[in-house]
């Protein structure tokens, strides 16, 4: 390329404005730099490219040959910087988030809420799958950051932080009434059909572990890939559910199924926020995390432990 980029720059200028104390104002320069910056691409060029008036300057031939390039080129990078105001004032932009069903509908949905009501121009996308899938695309730069629920394996370089606790609970029907109000053993699942989330879902690899160190491990009658439809085919008395709490709340309260007590409890879980490097992500990104984050602060991240 002939000439400096800057000297394009300045001959836009001159030419829009059809002045050199104009051009030089609007660049906040000097008038005998506007001048030389002229010179110099003419120089570089070969060609004249202004003639001087007693109104001002206008373009010779070659300099209406090379106005034509040189507009369309400054303004898309006006275009462009304009873009990235309105990413940094966030008008405009998009975040790209991974999730769960379950962390989805039970801890980033208000957040969502409230950051659409916040940023409307904003476009959000949430990549919607189980936690390995999803801390598989947060690896792979494909999202901004995860929400998932333990357990998973972090790659170097990333960091995850408790959120939310949670805890898995079995449910059954009236077809297994005789199992309410005892204190079961985890065998009696080696007895009784069994409804459980798919392999590849973090509830379902959390439990397996568990019953796998007592010397359980059930082969269910049903794998399901949602965990709402676990609760619906325990209603309708197909077998007895494992799922996350809050999934069978309504179900429970209404009496539609029971929760089963057992002699050891399973322990709690967690939802978790993960991130990688804050550079990487997305202006709108980050603000949503810090979002997240002052609330988390604010609670003073009250019984939860860092992993």
């Amino acid at each position: 390329m002939n000439g400096n980029l800057e000297y394009y720059k300045v001959f836009y200028y001159v030419n829009q404005l059809g002045s050199i104390t104009a051009a030089a104002e609007q660049l906040c320069i000097s008038q005998p730099a506007v001048s030389q910056a002229v010179k110099q691409l003419e120089r570089a060029l070969g060609v004249t490219l202004f003639i001087r008036t007693a109104k001002g300057v206008r373009l010779t031939e070659e300099g209406k040959t090379l106005a034509g390039y040189v507009e369309r080129g400054m303004e898309c990078l006006l275009k462009g910087e304009e873009a990235m105001d309105r990413l940094r004032n966030l008008e405009r932009g998009s975040v790209r988030i991974g999730a769960s069903d379950m962390t989805l509908r039970f801890y980033l949905l208000p957040y969502l809420e409230r950051f659409h009501e916040e940023y409307p121009g904003i476009h959000v996308n949430v990549s919607n799958g189980p936690t390995p899938e999803t801390i598989g695309l947060l690896e792979q730069g494909d999202i901004d950051f995860a929400v998932v629920s333990t357990p998973f394996q972090l790659a170097d370089g990333f960091r995850a932080e408790p959120v939310k606790n949670i805890r898995n609970v079995f449910v059954a029907g009236s077809r297994f009434s005789h199992l309410k109000g005892r204190r079961l053993s985890y065998g009696c699942l080696l007895e009784n059909p069994c409804i459980f989330l798919d392999k590849r879902t973090s509830t379902r690899q959390f439990m397996d572990a568990f019953l796998e160190e007592r010397g359980v491990t059930p082969t269910p009658e049903f794998d399901l890939a949602i965990s709402d439809m676990v609760v619906q085919f325990a209603i309708r008395n197909l077998g007895i559910g494992c799922v996350e709490e809050e999934f069978a709340k309504t179900a429970l309260e209404n009496g539609e199924v029971f929760r089963l007590e057992f002699e050891e409890e399973m322990p709690e879980r967690q939802f978790c926020l993960v991130t990688g490097r804050r550079d990487l992500i997305s202006i709108p990104g980050r603000r949503m995390l810090e979002m997240m984050e002052e609330d988390l602060s604010g609670k003073h991240k009250k019984g939860l432990s860092l992993i």
